[in-house]
């Protein structure tokens, strides 16, 4: 029998004051765990998912929480989804040479809905989102601070372009990802350019 109690689940934005509660500690509250979970921006999956709320955020859409594990990141009001990718020189660990800045764009046989719990795909290997966000936070010297927006830059590119170019391709870095034309803009600009590139796109026969 279907639980219809899990598959309604709809998570609201907390506050971080939300307490833990039950048995043993009592002084511990959401912000705590935030705070002990996040605090390493410069941390490859803690940097990733701020790229992902800087995007979010200039378009207007981060005031419902972030859902993990869909076919893509971002989903606009017009429908036009996006996904998010986020790359840096420097990383959290000690290094003797800047990272090379390369993003993962492999596509994928299923995709699943977060909103209805279900996989949906086939037998062909797709990209799932409509537009490509390639975040590069550029800072090469200290201080390093990610919450910075005029350190990121920021390359808006169709999927259909990758798509074209290179079908089957797991990853790609920056210097190919150039030669593919994609928007390159600052975080002032982000929205109105992701607003162009989706034009373009529905402009497309």
């Amino acid at each position: 029998m279907k639980n219809d109690g899990l598959s309604c689940h709809k998570p609201e934005l907390l506050s971080g004051n939300e307490p833990f509660y039950g048995g043993g500690e009592r002084s511990l509250n959401l912000l705590d765990y935030w705070r002990w979970s996040g605090s390493n921006l410069l941390d490859n999956t803690t940097r990733g998912i701020l790229a992902e709320f800087l995007v979010a955020a200039a378009l207007g859409l981060h005031k419902r929480p972030r859902r993990e594990w869909g076919g893509y990141d971002l989903c606009m009001e017009s429908g036009t989804t996006i996904e998010v990718k986020s790359s840096a020189y420097v990383q959290s660990w000690e290094q003797k040479e800047y990272f090379p800045i390369n993003f993962t764009i492999a596509p994928c046989f299923w995709s699943w809905d977060p909103e209805t719990g279900e996989s949906v795909g086939g037998e062909v290997r797709r990209r799932w989102a409509d537009i490509y966000v390639f975040c590069v936070f550029t800072s090469k010297k200290p201080p390093f601070d990610p919450l910075d927006t005029d350190t990121w830059d920021f390359y808006v590119l169709p999927t259909e372009a990758l798509n074209r170019k290179l079908p089957e391709q797991k990853t790609i870095r920056l210097s190919s990802l150039k030669k593919l034309s994609p928007r390159k803009c600052c975080y002032a600009d982000l929205k109105e350019t992701i607003s162009d590139v989706e034009c373009r796109i529905k402009r497309r026969p």
